[in-house]
């Protein structure tokens, strides 16, 4: 595909691996391996009930509940919650032990029982945001990139005074995370476990305790399923179909014209410095799994952190400022319907004018350019 090419050649790269169908598996696993991806996947589309270990406070009774467009492991309408505190002395507390990391806006009916229909917001929270529901495909391709690729590109100091200066995301155990709005998962298996747990209430064998409401513990009789409610059989699964889910493969133009404005478009955003932070490619490493051994892969990011600006300032993490933000991957951008991090932007030229900090000479050269290459470059994204 024209697009690929224009994306992959400066690397001498074969084409990313990708399916036109999204929600398909990745082109060459292994028999035992579609075995695995289809458990997984009928594990992602189940209903749990409060029975089964949902609740008592939770967002969705499924995981396709939120990741359902355009098909298992894509997006979707809910937003998820997440509250910081600013401290007077400019530190951040992430309220993590009040819920901060999820906002959990249902109740099952016993906790309803007790008045409680959703968790409240913590007392002392200053920064709120909606984050939205992010791309699960191609997730396994980010996992088997080497650590080293990714660190190779950080500058947190910027030494090469081009003004970029991302950094690693670092998880609560200091490993390199590469997941999460914020970089604060470092593997396929903490982000499945910290989604089961934040937004079904699901306890796994690393996460095994329920929690509570804020600070206090749920009422007594309030979760009546024996923990953990995810057998390590069932959170293997669930990673392995988000591991051997497939990226989205870019859409070709349907006219000659409209092929050349995106190839342009491709130009264009190399041209601006999209590219610095948004990296167009990366491999993964050697892997035992043949379909995830050594494959290019799409990606548009760098995996690093990155000042947005005060314009795109949400929340804190333990490992994240308020204005800081993993660069988001752009492959399947063209599947989605809203922009940036909290889904403000309804088109992307409103969403490349928010991006500030760091991004502000691209965005600034964006606004430069000319009519036509700035649609040649919208064309390109869109083809994402």
């Amino acid at each position: 595909m024209l697009l690929l090419v224009a994306a992959t050649a400066a690397c001498g790269a074969a084409d990313p691996v990708a399916t036109a169908s999204p929600g398909d598996p990745l082109p060459g696993l292994a028999t035992n391996e579609i075995a695995r991806f289809r458990a997984g996947q009928a594990l992602f589309n189940k209903v749990f009930s409060p029975e089964e270990g949902l609740g008592p406070l939770f967002n969705g009774d499924q995981c396709s509940a939120c990741h359902t467009t355009p098909a298992a492991g894509g997006t979707g309408e809910q937003l998820l919650v997440r509250v910081s505190r600013s401290l007077p002395d400019g530190t951040c507390d992430p309220l993590l032990e009040e819920g901060g990391e999820n906002v959990r806006v249902m109740a099952t009916p016993l906790l309803q029982m007790h008045g409680i229909e959703r968790q409240p917001v913590p007392a002392g929270a200053t920064d709120l945001v909606n984050f939205t529901v992010p791309f699960l495909f191609g997730l396994g391709l980010v996992e088997a990139i080497p650590e080293e690729e990714i660190l190779s590109r950080a500058d947190p100091n910027d030494r090469d005074g081009d003004g970029i200066s991302g950094r690693p995301g670092r998880d609560a155990h200091g490993r390199l995370a590469r997941f999460g709005r914020k970089a604060e998962h470092a593997t396929l298996r903490d982000f499945v476990e910290n989604a089961a747990h934040l937004e079904m209430g699901l306890t796994t064998p690393t996460r095994p305790h329920e929690g509570g409401i804020g600070r206090e513990p749920f009422p007594p009789g309030t979760d009546p399923a024996p923990d953990p409610e995810l057998n390590e059989t069932a959170v293997a699964l669930l990673t392995d179909f988000i591991r051997f889910l497939a990226p989205i493969a870019p859409r070709d133009g349907e006219t000659p014209e409209d092929r050349r404005l995106i190839s342009r478009g491709a130009v264009v955003f190399r041209e601006i410095g999209c590219a610095q932070c948004h990296v167009p490619t990366m491999r993964t490493g050697p892997s035992s799994i043949a379909a995830l051994d050594r494959k290019p892969v799409a990606l548009y990011s760098d995996l690093l952190l990155h000042d947005m600006g005060p314009e795109l300032a949400n929340v804190c993490s333990p490992g994240a400022s308020r204005t800081e933000l993993r660069t988001e991957p752009l492959m399947g951008l063209g599947r989605r319907s809203v922009y940036l991090h909290d889904g403000r932007a309804r088109d992307l030229p409103t969403a490349i004018r928010f991006h500030g900090g760091e991004a502000a000479p691209a965005r600034e050269r964006f606004q430069a350019l000319g009519e036509l290459d700035q649609y040649a470059l919208i064309r390109f994204l869109q083809s994402l």
